[in-house]
């Protein structure tokens, strides 16, 4: 399936079956400034095409080294209209899914927080609005984020490796799908 994507930006990486390593350079991010609109779009970007709704699921693991070192799955329209869930290194100290919905502006939003390096984050797309949901045991998934966002209907959907305050590394991704079709019930990530 990862044969169908491919990068904005070039980096290291490894392709094995459905899973990817994604090298993050240092100081690569996606973020659009709230306080003065300064629009940060340079880490790499895996991704694939897509129209209309989907699905984006992954295990993703990191070695978390540096403040927002993450394993993100974006979907994105333009470099300032986007939606990003993570696995990051918070500035709290904490691995956290962290969410951060764009419109002209990002927003930042910490959830719940994870005990250890792996956790299973989940995208869906149903019309305009997005939901984000995480799994400790990739069954039982748990919604950490509900946005409308005025979307195309085609847009990039897929994976990024960032690292904004540190000098990069390895992120993990396995057990990669994307499904082109509309969730049964988005809240419930089914």
């Amino acid at each position: 399936m990862l044969k169908d994507f491919k990068f904005t930006i070039e980096t290291e990486h490894k392709i094995a079956g459905d899973s990817i390593e994604i090298f993050a350079p240092a100081e690569t991010d996606y973020f659009v400034n709230p306080i003065d609109e300064t629009v940060k779009a340079d880490a790499p970007f895996f991704y694939k095409e897509v129209e209309g709704d989907f699905m984006l699921k992954a295990k993703v693991s990191l070695d978390f080294i540096s403040v927002y070192d993450a394993c993100v799955l974006l979907a994105l329209d333009n470099d300032k209209l986007w939606a990003k869930a993570c696995f990051e290194y918070t500035d709290l100290g904490t691995n956290a899914v962290v969410t951060v919905m764009t419109n002209g502006r990002s927003d930042d939003a910490n959830g719940v927080n994870i005990e250890g390096n792996e956790v299973w984050m989940q995208m869906s797309r149903k019309d305009n609005v997005f939901a984000i949901h995480y799994s400790l045991d990739g069954e039982k998934f748990l919604m950490s984020r509900l946005a409308y966002l005025p979307m195309k209907k085609k847009i990039k959907v897929g994976l990024v490796a960032q690292s904004p305050t540190g000098d990069g590394g390895i992120r993990y991704f396995s057990n990669v799908s994307l499904e082109e079709k509309s969730p049964l019930n988005i809240r419930e990530g089914v």
